[in-house]
């Protein structure tokens, strides 16, 4: 048990850090690339960074709402759509529908969809929240925000709620949007990446 404390110190800031995030999420408001460096903030708050500048994803795997399992890794050699929602989060739900409509579209481009759900205590809720908005791709069930804080900070990484990274072929960050994105402003960050060759 001599673990105990150690592991309750890491569970208190991964809830805190996700509380920052719950603060500064759920809102319309654009990012900001001030401080940064190595993206490129565009109109609307929508990030892309350089094919010579991305960094690697972070290693998130996790058991899905689903009962199965999941890894950005699995989807090396795709291009990935991470999506971090709670069912608690009015614009997560604002973009669910866009979102579900882009992942249909784009499902024969080697592209594949992975939501990341956090801050929901009880899965049945982010479960209900799958099945109203006819989401059909999977989503990581990571309640405390472990998950999350694998991203590097200074990089393309979360800092509101919802928010949609993706990740290029290479396992790469490539782009980020941290509002509640559309689906012409997410096709907008995601068809310039599915169509670049290999770098």
């Amino acid at each position: 048990m001599s673990g105990t404390p150690h592991r309750r110190i890491r569970l208190a800031a991964a809830l805190g850090a996700v509380a920052a995030l719950a603060l500064t999420g759920c809102s319309s408001g654009s990012s900001s690339g001030g401080g940064q460096t190595g993206f490129i903030t565009g109109k609307g708050g929508l990030d892309t960074a350089p094919v010579g500048e991305r960094g690697p994803a972070p290693a998130i795997s996790g058991k899905t709402l689903d009962g199965g399992t999941a890894a950005v890794a699995d989807y090396k050699g795709k291009v990935l759509v991470l999506n971090i929602w709670g069912s608690w989060c009015g614009p997560c739900r604002a973009e669910a529908a866009g979102l579900q409509e882009v992942s249909q579209k784009y499902k024969d481009k080697d592209v594949q969809f992975l939501g990341i759900n956090t801050r929901d205590a009880d899965p049945a809720n982010a479960v209900r929240f799958e099945q109203n908005f006819g989401v059909t791709y999977p989503s990581i069930y990571d309640p405390d925000g472990t998950q999350i804080l694998k991203f590097p900070k200074g990089s393309l990484d979360p800092q509101s709620i919802p928010t949609t990274i993706i990740v290029d072929r290479e396992g790469r960050l490539a782009a980020r949007s941290m509002h509640a994105i559309s689906s012409d402003d997410l096709e907008s960050l995601l068809k310039p990446i599915v169509d670049e060759k290999s770098q």
